[in-house]
């Protein structure tokens, strides 16, 4: 009975990782929202959240995680943003070095400026378990838009990512 059990525990895991790594999330629709929100982290984040407030799709960003000897200034040479659009539409933020402290510096973010929806974007491995942590934070009338960055992860990659995102719906159950 305890071999049954332990099998169909295996298999379960073998079809979750298989899902976890045949159906990553996809890019987003060009849809409008408040504001675009960008975990650090991952190679293109940055230049895509860049990219929604080009394209009027957000007025506002927060890169969340950003590392605190970063300076306003060096953010906009290393990704040519003028003057203006710092001032008027971007915040960094300096609080989060982990996913789970994405989500609490962004939840009060959205809170203190008042959003009710918003773009993530993250790297397309990434963004079950921000999307997971995110919503456990946020209101339920904020709208999130899911817009991931196409990735070539490698296997070792997505193995680490997938014990992470289980982790966090473990710890999400039981509510820690």
């Amino acid at each position: 009975m305890i071999r049954h059990g332990i099998s169909a525990l295996f298999l379960v895991w073998v079809l979750g990782f298989l899902w976890f790594t045949v159906s990553l999330p996809q890019p987003a629709d060009q849809l409008q929202t408040d504001a675009v929100i960008v975990p650090t982290g991952g190679a293109g984040r940055i230049a895509q959240g860049l990219d929604v407030l080009e394209m009027g799709l957000a007025k506002r960003m927060l890169v969340s995680g950003v590392d605190r000897e970063v300076t306003r200034q060096e953010f906009a040479q290393e990704f040519q943003v003028d003057d203006a659009k710092m001032a008027c539409c971007i915040t960094l933020g300096f609080a989060a070095v982990d996913t789970r402290s994405n989500a609490a510096e962004i939840a009060q973010w959205v809170e203190d400026n008042q959003i009710k929806s918003l773009r993530l974007v993250t790297t397309d491995w990434h963004m079950r378990r921000a999307a997971g942590e995110l919503g456990r934070t946020l209101p339920e009338d904020v709208t999130v838009v899911r817009d991931a960055v196409p990735s070539e992860p490698s296997m070792t990659s997505l193995f680490l990512e997938y014990h992470k995102l289980l982790a966090s719906w473990i710890a999400g159950l039981f509510g820690f």
